[in-house]
């Protein structure tokens, strides 16, 4: 298509089709890159996945767990913190 409009435009037919495949030149060198850095993103996955998990858990045990016991239900908040840890553990443990 690119060497058909350079034609078009008064480029001579050789240059435009060097031009042209030249243009088509970057696609499997940056096919390979791509490769490789889907290769590497997947070794860095578990390691993403372990930092997000330990954000949560310090916004839940620095915001979420004072913010429920500061009302007077610290029974019910301790409650409901190791009911929700417990499922958790069984879920992760069942459907993994």
């Amino acid at each position: 298509m690119i060497a058909l409009v350079l034609a078009g435009a008064g480029m001579s037919r050789v240059k435009a089709f060097l031009i042209g495949a030249a243009s088509g030149v970057v696609e499997p060198i940056f096919a390979l890159l791509c490769a490789w850095l889907v290769s590497f993103a997947e070794l860095l996955l578990p390691l993403s996945l372990a930092l997000a998990a330990g954000a949560m858990l310090l916004v839940v045990s620095h915001e979420v767990i004072p913010e429920s016991r500061r009302n007077g239900h610290d029974k019910l908040a301790s409650l409901g913190l190791l009911i929700g840890f417990c499922l958790m553990m069984v879920m992760d443990t069942a459907l993994a």
